[in-house]
C-alpha cells in the first residue's frame, strides 16, 4: 500500500465506478503507462474490479471492492493528518481539489446515532467549467458518496471553488455557501468535515 497512488485511487473511487480516461483526469501527474500498470495489479491484489463494456470506443469501468473500502479509515486518518500539518490559505493561483476532499466522508465522517438522509453538495463552475456534484448519504452508521447529480436528496448545498475551501477548513466558515432543504441535515454532515479540520487545529 506503499504505492504513491494506489490509496488516490481508491479515493477518487470512492463515489463510485470510473472509467480509465476519468481516472486520469482526477489523478493528475501519473502517467498513461503508471496509471495502466496500477490498476491492472489492484485488479490482480482484489483491490479493483474491472468491467467492460461492449461498445465503440470500448469502455472499461474500475471499482472498488469490500477490500479496498475498508482503507476508507486511513485515508481519513492522512486528510487529519494533513489537516494538522499541511492546511493553510491557499496561495496565489493554487488550486484546491474541493471534490479529492469530499470523497473522503466514508473514513472522515464520523455519523452520529439517528443521522439519515443525503445532502447533494455542489462546486459550481467558474467559466466554461461545469458544476461538480456530490452526494453524500448517511443512515445506519454509514457513509457513502456518489457522483451522480439529480439524485433527489434532502439538501442542497452550492457555492464556488472560494467559499467551499473555507466551509472546509478549520474556521468552518459557511458565508460563501447556499443552503437549500433541510439544514439542520446539511449542517450536521458538513458539520462532520469541519469538526475533523477542527479536532487536529485544537491538537
Amino acid at each position: 500500500m506503499g504505492d504513491k497512488w494506489t490509496l488516490l485511487i481508491i479515493r477518487d473511487l470512492a463515489a463510485g465506478p470510473r472509467r480509465f480516461v476519468e481516472l486520469q483526469r482526477v489523478l493528475p501527474g501519473i502517467s498513461t503507462e503508471q496509471l495502466r500498470s496500477r490498476l491492472n495489479r489492484m485488479v490482480a491484489d482484489g483491490l479493483l474490479t474491472r468491467q467492460r463494456y461492449r461498445e465503440v470506443p470500448p469502455r472499461v469501468d474500475y471499482e472498488l471492492t469490500e477490500r479496498s473500502r475498508e482503507l476508507m479509515p486511513v485515508l481519513g486518518a492522512l486528510a487529519r493528518w494533513g489537516y494538522d500539518w499541511a492546511w493553510g490559505a491557499p496561495r496565489p493561483g493554487e488550486e484546491i481539489n474541493v471534490g479529492a476532499i469530499l470523497r473522503l466522508a466514508p473514513g472522515l465522517l464520523e455519523p452520529t446515532g439517528g443521522m439519515e438522509g443525503s445532502v447533494e453538495f455542489v462546486v459550481e463552475g467558474e467559466g466554461t467549467s461545469p458544476d461538480k456534484s456530490y452526494v453524500v448519504s448517511v443512515g445506519s452508521g454509514q457513509v457513502a458518496i456518489t457522483e451522480r447529480p439529480g439524485q433527489e436528496t434532502s439538501a442542497r448545498v452550492a457555492g464556488r471553488e472560494a467559499g467551499w475551501v473555507a466551509a472546509l477548513g478549520p474556521e468552518g466558515a459557511t458565508d460563501g455557501l447556499e443552503f437549500r432543504g433541510s439544514r439542520g441535515l446539511a449542517d450536521a454532515i458538513l458539520g462532520g468535515y469541519i469538526q475533523a479540520a477542527r479536532a487536529v487545529a485544537a491538537a
